[in-house]
């Protein structure tokens, strides 16, 4: 059995510094992921879903007002970026960035170097490596390219899924995995999480729009992001929901899906 794992957001408010001065975009999130767990996290464009992602991740733009957010009982609101990716918490990002100069089989074991605090012998790493760009559909000469560096929306995701596979985290944050995916990409993409999921047993936060990429990652528990906060959750029958009535019902009195801030 996998070891079972616990991060939990109390009360978490967070604000941006904007044109018009600072905002709060996060007001009050409380939520909890066990391992094996896969929670989509459903809402509006501008409702604070990537916001949660980035603030829990350490992105310095997001400034944490309160709140906590413990993985295993330590608060990594406290921790610098590394060291929350350290503790367990990966975020597959929406537009990955490009990283000339450094390679990709470089970037992935200096990553496993820090996390396991020793470096994986050359030869078990090539392999496993290799067969893990295999399952990923990925061309083998994607490992001495620079990171992302003039790959196509697809690869940049297969990427990012291909970091999950071998830094087995115990959290992921994926945000927007599907955008820019075609069929066949989000297929592979989507069995590739499953597999680092089976694999670890790690707790999923799948950050979305769209019912589409939950045909292929199922969820155990859905939530509905809107204004900043929580305000409904239910089971995977709730995003069918989603997707049949969209989600005006879930906005502040006054706005709709497109106009909604942040």
């Amino acid at each position: 059995m996998a070891e079972q794992h616990t991060l939990e957001i109390k009360d978490l408010y967070a604000s941006v510094e904007t044109k018009e001065g600072r905002k709060q975009i996060l007001k009050g999130v409380n939520l909890t992921v066990h391992s094996g767990e896969t929670h989509a996290i459903m809402g509006p464009n501008g409702s604070g879903k990537s916001t949660l992602a980035y603030t829990l991740a350490g992105h310095p733009k997001y400034e944490v007002d309160s709140g906590e957010a413990l993985l295993d009982g330590v608060d990594i609101l406290k921790q610098t970026p590394d060291l929350r990716a350290k503790e367990g918490l990966f975020l597959a990002m929406q537009y990955p960035v490009e990283v000339p100069g450094v390679s990709m089989t470089n970037f992935l074991r200096t990553a496993k170097t820090e996390i396991d605090g020793k470096a994986p012998a050359i030869r078990t790493w090539a392999k496993e490596l290799g067969e893990a760009m295999k399952r990923l559909r990925m061309d083998p000469k994607f490992a001495s390219r620079s990171v992302n560096d003039g790959f196509s929306g697809g690869e940049k995701k297969r990427a990012e899924v291909l970091q999950l596979e071998l830094l087995k985290p115990k959290f992921a944050i994926m945000d927007e995995t599907d955008s820019g995916l075609d069929v066949d990409a989000l297929r592979i993409v989507s069995e590739g999480v499953n597999r680092a999921k089976e694999n670890t047993g790690l707790g999923i936060l799948m950050v979305t729009h769209y019912t589409r990429i939950l045909k292929y990652i199922k969820p155990d528990i859905v939530h509905v992001f809107a204004d900043g906060h929580f305000v409904k959750t239910g089971g995977p029958e709730l995003a069918d929901y989603l997707e049949e009535h969209g989600y005006d019902e879930y906005l502040p009195e006054g706005a709709d899906s497109e106009s909604a801030l942040a």
